[in-house]
């Protein structure tokens, strides 16, 4: 197998990569707006290290733990992110509503 086999099987990887972070970030907006309608705060800490705790007990390597902890809170805040923005354009909707 040369060079361009495993580009192609990087580049398919990366496509799935990216098909997989948008489901999940459309699972925690989702929980965005359960939070809202139940009045729980955005930024849960004890969440996000149980997040973290997961993914690490779940990496078999070769990246090291340090990596998947990096890369996990960037998606994380990503999605805290996309969250904030969502809440940020309905309350919007909701004042040109009103």
């Amino acid at each position: 197998m040369d060079i361009d086999f495993w580009r192609e099987k990087i580049d398919a990887l990366d496509e799935r990569l990216v098909e997989l972070l948008n489901e999940r970030c459309r699972c925690a907006l989702e929980i965005g707006k359960l939070k809202r309608v139940q009045q729980i705060a955005l930024y849960q800490p004890d969440r996000e290290a149980q997040v973290l705790r997961h993914v690490l007990q779940s990496n078999r390597g070769p990246l090291m733990d340090e990596a998947v902890r990096r890369l996990f809170e960037r998606i994380i805040d990503e999605s805290r992110r996309a969250e904030r923005l969502t809440m940020e354009k309905e309350e919007e909707r909701k004042s040109e509503e009103a």
